[in-house]
């Protein structure tokens, strides 16, 4: 594009004018020190930042953003930091899903309200990625994600331990009485031994993955550790190169075409991804208009293996995964399952990116005739429990539960759950199906990661690590288990999972991709006429997302803020 047909940048609308409009908008910032020639039209950079005590996976990002202002001071830019909401998964109750949408109206109206050209996301813990992308791809800027990166390697004993997926495993130990409560408390420090998000291949490194294969960051931006100082020089680079795409014109929308969602979603079923990943991509695409359904997950990926042997899926950490090549090299083991033509932030394609990506070990990356799992991408069921869809993570899940046929086992809420499983009495066996209902979107309210139940510990001290589970909740990236989640429509509005009781028999049939309740028409209908809906909140957010957040397989969005507003640029506030 030539200098001449280039669009004016935004920011001149504030600091490149005369008059008293534009004393107003430079004289506040020359408080903060700044020279006259900070406004003289070079690209204003908003660099978004998470950073927050209250949200540890991101508690590194005052220094990663240092690292990004020095980028975009030497590319000729005028970096401006600014915070939006922080959205810890470890701390946040009743669940980060539930401000997802919240954070990315803080994310978007931040954007579009002030001088700002192009936006670096600063972004790690689970849903701080999705809900950047969801705010920055609403207005549609020139835009570059960085990932704060995963944690040093968990390790208990001399043993390695994982974010989550060490919890589940060594929680059900102490249910069990296996594992000592005095043990289990040790531990705690022994798995997050520093600044970064989860070292599995949890939602986080998932949702990191998943910026680098839809090209929105710089390549390896996934796996480098977040202390790492790798991690820093990428955030430098990141900071040299927004100010080039600015300069270029390079907004969101050329970048995430569908083309490049359907690039994720083969890397999501190539690293073993979260299920999470399915709902904030929907979410993603909403926001630019590129269409995406629930059924190109599986059409896209589901026959695709699982490559990468990373908890909670195999037995490796994402430090070990950044060592053995990192996505750029599944991507390249991949390579001819992708669009390689898909443009990406640094200019390049990812068929250029990845060209020469190498693998340094292959117990880690396993190469695509020695996978770690057969056909192991996301799998989308349906039937009369879930007409609208549900998902299930097949490389997480035991092979012998794919195809069951069991009684149901029934709770009605979380609390419900909570307060009978560790009951003695309770009765189940390893050949039961669990259905925990009121968990989805609306239900809980926010859709908490709830979906994987623990198991009674009855069946736990007799050896039984695994039997099915359903719900309309979401689970944690980094556990594991024949689980099925999002069940669409949820029970909160009515889906025939809010009609499931006590002793009916449910039908699995993951190959056959199909959900059914052993329950005639005749009698769900005698069942709905005795339903009724639970409470709803009254006010707040609570309110305001209940009564306008979409289902799990539309991405949970609200139903307001599917697309965008643009770029525009609001009347002079004073």
């Amino acid at each position: 594009m030539s200098e001449s047909s280039k669009p004016p940048l935004r920011s001149q609308q504030w600091f490149g004018r005369d008059g008293k409009q534009g004393f107003y908008y430079r004289s506040w910032l020359k408080g903060l020190g700044l020279p006259h020639d900070m406004f003289d039209g070079r690209p204003v950079i908003g660099i978004c930042n998470t950073w927050s005590e209250l949200t540890p996976c991101n508690s590194s990002f005052r220094e990663l953003a240092e690292h990004v202002k020095r980028g975009v001071y030497e590319a000729g830019g005028f970096p401006l930091e600014f915070p939006v909401m922080s959205l810890g998964e470890t701390q946040i109750r009743p669940t980060a899903m539930l401000y997802r949408n919240l954070a990315s109206m803080d994310v978007e109206e931040s954007i579009r309200a002030n001088p700002i050209d192009g936006v670096v996301l600063l972004m790690g813990c689970d849903k701080t990625t999705p809900s950047l992308l969801m705010g920055a791809a609403s207005v549609d800027l020139p835009s570059i994600g960085v990932s704060g990166g995963p944690s040093l390697s968990g390790n208990w004993r001399g043993q390695p331990v994982g974010s989550g997926t060490g919890v589940i495993e060594m929680s059900e130990m102490v249910r069990a009485g296996t594992l000592s409560q005095e043990d289990f408390t040790e531990a705690e420090a022994c798995m997050q031994r520093s600044k970064g998000s989860c070292m599995t291949m949890g939602t986080a490194s998932t949702m990191a993955s998943m910026v680098e294969a839809l090209g929105m960051s710089l390549p390896e931006n996934a796996a480098i550790p977040a202390v790492d100082s790798r991690r820093f020089r990428l955030a430098h680079l990141s900071g040299r190169r927004i100010v080039e795409m600015v300069r270029e014109d390079l907004r969101m929308s050329k970048v995430l075409t569908r083309k490049a969602f359907a690039n994720a979603i083969r890397a999501n079923a190539a690293i073993g991804g979260s299920t999470n990943a399915v709902i904030h991509l929907l979410a993603i695409a909403g926001r630019l208009g590129v269409e995406l359904s629930l059924d190109d997950w599986d059409a896209i990926g589901s026959r695709l293996p699982c490559l990468v042997n990373l908890k909670p899926s195999g037995e490796y950490l994402m430090e070990d995964f950044y060592y053995a090549g990192g996505l750029p090299a599944v991507l390249r083991e991949i390579a001819a399952e992708l669009d390689l033509d898909a443009m990406t932030v640094n200019g390049h394609t990812l068929g250029e990116n990845i060209g020469n990506a190498p693998c340094w070990n292959r117990q880690v990356i396993r190469p695509l005739d020695q996978p770690l799992r057969a056909e192991a991408g996301i799998a989308v069921l349906r039937g009369n429990l879930a007409p609208d869809g549900a998902v299930i993570k097949p490389s997480a899940a035991s092979p012998h539960l794919l195809r069951h046929r069991g009684r149901a086992v029934v709770f009605e809420s979380i609390e419900d759950l909570k307060a009978r499983i560790d009951d003695e009495a309770l009765d189940i066996d390893e050949t039961c199906v669990m259905v925990l209902k009121n968990c989805g979107p609306r239900g809980y309210p926010g859709m908490a990661e709830v979906g994987n139940m623990p198991l009674p510990p009855k069946l736990l001290r007799r050896g039984i690590t695994d039997i099915v589970r359903i719900s309309d909740a979401r689970m944690s990236g980094t556990a594991y288990g024949t689980v099925v989640l999002h069940a669409a429509p949820e029970a909160a509005a009515g889906g025939n999972l809010a009609l499931v009781r006590d002793g009916d028999f449910i039908e699995l049939d993951v190959p056959g991709r199909r959900l059914h309740l052993d329950v005639d028409d005749a009698e769900l209908a005698r069942r709905r006429a005795q339903w009724t809906p639970p409470p709803a909140p009254e006010r707040g957010w609570a309110k305001l997302y209940v009564d306008h957040v979409q289902q799990a397989h539309l991405g949970a969005d609200l139903d307001f803020l599917v697309g965008g507003s643009g770029d525009a640029v609001g009347r002079d506030s004073h």
